[in-house]
């Protein structure tokens, strides 16, 4: 698979900080189409300064950013770059702009030049991604968290990006809104072929990522699969993370002579400790 996002030494500076602390200290990221990487750090991390490099809310004050093979800090290319890479943040009233649902989701492609007769198919297109269908006569604020988190992913959905970022986009919502939106997220990667980015700092989200990257004050500090990941205990306690409870669990029983294996997800641990009962 191709290269759809690439970052070589990229360097961000905001303009409070000062020259020796940077955000983002020469980062070099690479993702495959069709990948789901998932960004975790603290606050502070410089995982959601990266994600704004993607679209170019942000631009470089050192080295580059290239999203679907454009050149970030181009003035020109901003547009189409915001035509590839859709954002999703953490709270889903900021990105709200409608008093009905289905206008709020048309107006991305409204504002691309999407002509009228074929917004509305667009719309339900997205909507019916995000299990959402039913909601377009609705009032996003009488929606719950998740719900409304949902058609904020929709509005982004109907501009038909390649890449989607979440940006700590489940951060503020309760367990419910948090699954619901985890489970749009792997529907979008695995059965859409969305290429995502989620920028978190719950680990238990990046389970089913395809490689997980871990950043420290401004830096890619090591990447892996989640697996190899949720191992590194030194690396998790350094980058200020809390292992999902299967995965803290795990180590604890093998700390007291008690190993299951390595578990991701509360099902494994059940079934790493029944098959460790079955053999004793």
């Amino acid at each position: 698979m191709e290269e759809i996002i690439r970052s070589e030494g990229l360097t961000y500076r905001y303009e409070t900080e000062t020259p020796k602390r940077p955000a983002l200290d020469g980062v070099d990221l690479r993702v495959r189409e069709g990948e789901f990487v998932a960004v975790l750090g603290h606050n502070g991390s410089g995982k959601s300064t990266l994600a704004k490099h993607i679209n170019a809310l942000l631009v470089p004050s050192e080295g580059k950013m290239f999203t679907n093979g454009l050149d970030t800090s181009e003035e020109d290319n901003v547009i189409e770059i915001r035509r590839s890479a859709g954002m999703v943040f953490q709270n889903p009233d900021n990105q709200i702009v409608a008093t009905v649902v289905e206008e709020d989701v048309a107006f991305g492609p409204e504002n691309l030049g999407v002509r009228q007769e074929d917004i509305i198919e667009k719309v339900y297109l997205a909507l019916n991604m995000v299990n959402m269908g039913d909601f377009g006569k609705r009032s996003p604020h009488m929606l719950s968290g998740g719900q409304k988190q949902r058609v904020a992913i929709a509005g982004v959905l109907a501009m038909d990006p390649k890449i989607i970022i979440f940006d700590e986009s489940t951060s503020m919502l309760d367990p419910v809104g948090r699954k619901e939106v985890m489970a749009t997220i792997n529907y979008l990667n695995k059965v859409e072929k969305k290429t995502i980015v989620l920028i978190t700092h719950f680990m238990e989200e990046t389970v089913d990522a395809d490689r997980v990257v871990v950043m420290i004050k401004g830096r890619i500090e090591d990447e892996g699969t989640p697996g190899e990941i949720f191992r590194k205990r030194d690396l998790l306690m350094r980058a200020g993370l809390i292992p999902p409870f299967a995965s803290d669990v795990a180590y604890r029983l093998k700390d007291e002579g008690f190993d299951i294996g390595q578990a991701l997800t509360v099902d494994e641990l059940v079934e790493g400790i029944c098959r460790s009962l079955q053999k004793d």
